[in-house]
């Protein structure tokens, strides 16, 4: 069964507008060309399976929730069910598209793009062919439109543009408002907003002003026009239509200077005030704002990555603060009006913050440039990743979230990797030291240095984790750290070229070092560091992997060839000929095809599954392969993105960016008054950063798999990227035969045969149905069921547990379960360890878990009844001393008396 794409991490936000859900507690952020939703509730991140063709630049929600449009950079649009999570409909709008925004009542949707705004028909809960209807077309703006707002019942919206002035369009044709335009600006109109149930509007300019304007009628005070006058403008339009190639619905075309005999009757609006965000002297430009409409707020984001919030119509400074140095990009507020999203495309930061808290429910950024390379934690719940920005993350792979990051290092990060006990993370770097950090109080505890300054490319610790050693890519040497003491121990010399890619064997005290001098060496710990063997290769080797039992090693060298090795005898056992799977794509500037690009190419990293009967192999291109080691033939490729915003994803030049002097990506647009030719230096990985615009190659940086053996990972150009198993879509049965059925079972489990109506459970392998069948048998029954389970039951009862923890509320149950056959079955488990560690890997990390979650409450608990307890006694001392204190008052009292 193959892995599904389960989730990106690594990338929270690159462009386009945030929005949040209509219950206001889950953010939908544009990632890419993908879209992410983050659950800020429940403190999880899902990104839906599903993408466009180029990054999106602008999504809009239904005012349901059920439904989002997800445009590109193109204008090619995606109708997505958010319930449903996957494509309803395909559109093309043939053109970039500015913004785009539902109605209230959901019944509409307008579309800005050119200097034009299009009324569509949204579509509905009925089966259509075509799901988007052009309603009206709008003209009146002369440059390009930049946002849309709509009044609270949907019979009107604003359109603002870059030629200063903001529109006021009627959604329906009203006798008195088809159209009306304002100006008073002298920038570009950044965002145009409508008070709650009214007409009044708030216009925001690119140079900090804010207008307040005000219309001398209500909404209820919009009159229908008459049917004479309106099928007398329709038919003019219709006759109009005829004459054009594409349909533009109804044609409203609107006037900046009306005369006063077509303004006699219609609404007028009237500038009631004028506010300025800057401060003299301080010029700052608006990027982004927001308004909420029921606490009247508004939040507005700059350029210098500072935002505002005031209160309207007044412009009350709420407060302000600086969440970043770089612009922000997008604003948007949920609909209690409570939390503040903001993102920012430069840097990759997404943050939601609670403004009357002043405090933070989201901060997550990915890395600033790509990632390079990624580990595993033993029990696969976390997930480390190194970039080129010199920063260490760590993701929590159940939640998608990076919960802490180490900043320690100078230079790019080349290689990280955990420590068996998983509790220590090590990361070498380009700045000449390798560090260690502690997950328990997130502090870099060790760092490893050479006796001269050294560039280390790769990194590799030893079973026991007690062993650190770290490549070097100038002195071609290997350098032998303790991690106890720190202190290096050996410095390895041989090589005769640089290190690409360090290995020690699972099962024995051997490293295994590969090098462009085209040689790998097996070098023996225990053996005062001796070279134990010298593999020759063909090519220069870029990467090595030993198999998780430790009995065979993989080589990939720059031929494109992936060699597997008996280490003990030297002897070759196979080789797999990648070169032509890697499929290399076409870049922009390409003189020749991808087909003879990818004679050059090669896989750059590798690694083995958790079963050690696969390997995985990713490298400058856009796919990922599988191998199966025993038979040497590729099981599946897989295609880890189809962003066309990304370079070298084209299989075939296309002709219509052709010219005759060459292709159309050569010319540099908004290059000034400069009009010469750019053209990349050679060897140029990720563009020319003196373009103003380039894009980033794409490419797989490395590949790993889960402990688990229920995922793997990549670290490519779009993020973090992970495919797992999701076996509950899929009908598997296992030894199914004619008697097996979910009747047959529910009458075994009726007439108590609790063994049998398991066995047959999973051979029917209906996950819904394994589950009914195990919580029907009683607790007191659990032993005598565990001990008469046959061997190979005993495996998928513990696989479908590991699988059962991570969403069950039976804890307590399900661990009974686990006792039980471990310890019944562990003596015969353990003679197939190294089959079954991906499944009792998998088991640890759904237990430990929730040893986490429910330690944290106890320890909470604890707390707060000892608190409890405390004042308690304080509270009885304080009685008990005012108690005595009474007693004495009293005797002081009879004493008097009797005297």
């Amino acid at each position: 069964l193959p892995p599904q794409f389960s989730g990106l991490l690594g990338t929270v936000y690159r462009r386009g507008n945030l929005t949040f859900t209509r219950d206001g507690n889950s953010l939908i952020s544009p990632v890419g060309n993908r879209i992410s939703l983050f659950d800020l509730k429940n403190n999880k991140c899902e990104t839906l399976p599903l993408a466009t063709r180029l990054n999106i630049v602008c999504v809009g929600i239904s005012p349901d929730g059920s439904l989002a449009i997800l445009i590109d950079e193109e204008g090619a649009a995606l109708l997505v069910s958010l319930i449903g999570k996957c494509v309803i409909h395909q559109f093309y709008f043939h053109k970039p598209v500015h913004s785009v925004s539902f109605s209230p009542d959901g019944k509409k949707f307008v579309v800005t793009k050119d200097n034009l705004a299009y009324l569509y028909h949204a579509p509905g809960k009925k089966r259509e062919f075509n799901a988007f209807v052009l309603d009206k077309t709008y003209y009146g703006p002369y440059d390009e439109t930049t946002c849309i707002d709509w009044t609270d019942d949907s019979k009107c919206f604003a359109v603002g543009s870059k030629d200063m002035s903001t529109w006021v369009f009627g959604a329906e044709r009203w006798a008195n408002l088809i159209y009306y335009s304002l100006g008073g600006h002298k920038d570009i109109i950044v965002a145009c907003f409508f008070e709650e149930n009214s007409l009044d509007l708030y216009t925001v300019s690119q140079d900090a002003a804010l207008c307040v304007w005000q219309c001398d009628t209500e909404l209820h005070g919009l009159k229908p026009m008459p049917p004479k006058d309106a099928a007398q403008e329709k038919s003019a339009g219709e006759n109009d239509e005829e004459l054009l190639e594409e349909p533009k619905g109804e044609e409203i075309r609107g006037k900046a200077n009306p005369n006063e005999q077509e303004t006699r009757g219609k609404v007028k609006y009237s500038r009631v005030a004028k506010y300025f965000f800057n401060k003299e002297g301080d010029f700052n430009n608006l990027t982004a704002a927001a308004y909420h409409k029921k606490t009247h707020l508004l939040v507005t984001g700059f350029a210098s990555g500072v935002f505002h919030l005031h209160e309207l119509p007044d412009f009350n400074l709420i407060h302000s603060l600086s969440i970043s140095d770089q612009r922000i990009a997008s604003v948007s507020i949920n609909c209690t009006g409570d939390w503040i999203a903001l993102g920012c495309s430069g840097l990759g930061q997404l943050l939601v913050w609670e403004w009357q808290s002043e405090s933070y429910v989201l901060k997550q950024q990915g890395h600033f440039n790509s990632m390079v390379s990624l580990a595993y934690s033993p029990d696969g719940q976390y997930i480390v990743t190194g970039g080129e920005d010199g920063k260490v993350k760590v993701w929590n792979t159940s939640s998608s979230f990076c919960f802490v990051t180490f900043t320690e290092h100078t230079s790019g990060v080349t290689a990280v990797t955990f420590t068996s006990t998983g509790y220590v993370i090590l990361s070498a770097s380009l700045d000449g030291t390798v560090r260690a950090f502690d997950l328990h109080r997130y502090r870099n505890f060790r760092t490893f240095t050479s006796p001269r300054p050294s560039q280390f490319s790769c990194l590799a610790v030893d079973s026991s984790g007690e062993i650190v050693s770290a490549g070097s890519q100038d002195s071609f040497e290997i350098f032998i750290w303790s991690m106890q003491s720190g202190r290096l121990l050996d410095v390895l010399a041989g090589h005769e070229g640089p290190i690409s890619s360090l290995s020690f064997n699972p099962m024995k005290c051997v490293l295994a070092s590969a090098s462009w001098d085209k040689t790998v060496k097996l070098w023996d710990m225990l053996d005062s560091w001796k070279t134990k063997e010298t593999l020759i290769m063909n090519s220069d080797v870029l990467v090595v992997a030993f198999r998780p039992d430790g009995k065979e090693l993989a080589v990939a060298a720059l031929n494109g060839q992936i060699t597997f090795w008996d280490h003990e005898n030297a002897v070759q056992t196979g080789s797999i000929e990648g070169r032509h799977d890697l499929q290399m794509g076409r870049k922009e500037l390409d003189k020749i095809t991808a087909k003879q690009a990818a004679k050059g190419k090669s896989f750059t990293t590798l690694c083995y599954s958790a079963d050690g009967q696969s390997v995985l192999a990713g490298g400058l291109s856009k796919f990922v392969c599988i191998y199966n080691v025993k038979e040497q033939i590729l099981m599946k490729k897989f295609e880890i993105s189809c962003n066309h915003s990304l370079d070298a994803m084209e299989e075939y030049l296309d002709r219509r960016k052709m010219t005759e002097f060459g292709s159309m990506a050569l010319i540099d647009e908004g290059g000034g008054g400069d009009d010469g030719v750019a053209i990349p230096l050679p060897g140029v990985k990720r563009g020319d950063m003196s373009y103003r615009h380039f894009k980033p190659e794409i490419r797989v940086t490395c590949v790993r798999f889960s402990p688990t053996g229920r995922s793997w990972a990549a670290t490519t150009t779009e993020g973090l990227l992970i495919y797992s198993l999701d076996s509950g879509l899929i009908f598997d049965p296992f030894e199914l035969d004619i008697d097996v059925t979910p009747s047959n079972i529910h009458k075994t489990l009726r007439q108590k045969e609790y063994t049998m109506a398991i066995i047959m459970a999973f051979k029917l392998n209906e996950k819904k149905l394994i589950q009914e069948v195990i919580e029907a048998v009683p607790s007191s029954e659990v032993d005598v069921v565990c001990s008469s389970l046959p061997d190979l039951y005993v495996e998928k009862l513990l696989e479908f547990l590991a699988s059962a923890f991570e969403i069950s509320c039976h804890l307590e149950f399900y661990l009974i379960w686990a006792h039980k056959l471990l310890m019944l079955h562990g003596q015969k488990l353990k003679t197939r360890s190294v089959k079954l560690l991906p499944v009792i890997q998998f088991l640890q990390k759904s237990i430990q878990r929730h040893f986490e979650d429910v330690s944290k409450l106890c320890e909470w608990n604890i707390y707060n009844i000892k608190y409890t307890l405390a004042i308690s006694q304080q509270r009885g001392m304080k009685r008990g001393a005012e108690g005595a204190a009474a007693d004495e008052e009293e005797l002081d009292s009879d004493t008097d008396y009797l005297m």
